[in-house]
């Protein structure tokens, strides 16, 4: 199961019993800010040299996806920009990843999200551009089925299409798989409906249009994800 390909297989990160989250957490609408004081650490905190040696050095916007544990599917997500030789972080949101939690090898269905380094280059939804630097796709083709969970209706109302076994520079609905369909597909940054996805990383509404809005191609925006123990490794 995954989180887009709607048209074809309608499966998704569907299903809770949870509210569909609204704010941004602790931060209210824009997340929790930075400090304003202290020294930027030289690279994003908590990345370790396996992972770190991945991002690409014209990468200047990092999204990080810390998840709780390896089969938990709660997260924090945060955003860090390249500030001179440091990396300064901008906002914070609590978040959640595929309801099995994480893996190194993600198979379609297995309902864990992939553990690695992946760029960032298109977005879209069934939602009008709020003022996205990525390229951005309106649709009504995202929208949820209503045979779901209501609270999951409004899942794809924004989503940002993390560049696992996709083609880049296509819609996120593309369904192009080049590593095989066994090996799943249409992983998003996406609106959140209170519990685990299907494999995507779904965070409040306000977290999606501020990542829209700041995600700057010209910047080589990636996503490092994984829950803290792969990510430290």
């Amino acid at each position: 199961m995954v989180c887009g390909a709607l048209a074809m297989s309608l499966t998704g990160c569907g299903g809770s019993g949870h509210s569909r989250a609204k704010g941004g957490g602790n931060g209210g609408a824009s997340g929790t800010a930075a400090a304003p004081h202290g020294t930027a650490p030289a690279r994003v905190p908590g990345i370790g040299d396996r992972l770190w040696r991945q991002v690409p050095a014209a990468t200047r916007q990092v999204v990080a996806v810390y998840g709780a544990g390896p089969d938990s599917p709660d997260a924090t997500v945060r955003l860090f920009t390249r500030q001179g030789s440091g990396w300064r972080q901008e906002r914070s949101w609590p978040a959640h990843n595929g309801r099995n939690g994480w893996t190194a090898d993600h198979h379609e269905g297995d309902q864990r999200t992939p553990v690695g380094v992946f760029t960032l280059s298109d977005a879209g939804g069934v939602l009008a551009d709020p003022g996205a630097r990525l390229p951005y796709t309106r649709s009504a083709s995202f929208q949820a089925p209503h045979s779901w969970n209501k609270n999951s209706w409004h899942d794809f109302d924004y989503v940002i299409a993390i560049d696992y076994n996709r083609v880049r520079g296509t819609s996120p609905e593309d369904p192009t798989r080049p590593e095989g369909q066994h090996k799943g597909g249409s992983i998003w940054l996406h609106m959140d409906h209170g519990s685990g996805t299907s494999a995507c990383v779904s965070q409040s509404e306000d977290a999606m249009r501020y990542l829209l809005r700041t995600l700057d191609p010209r910047l080589h925006p990636v996503v490092v994800m994984g829950d803290t123990r792969d990510l430290a490794a």
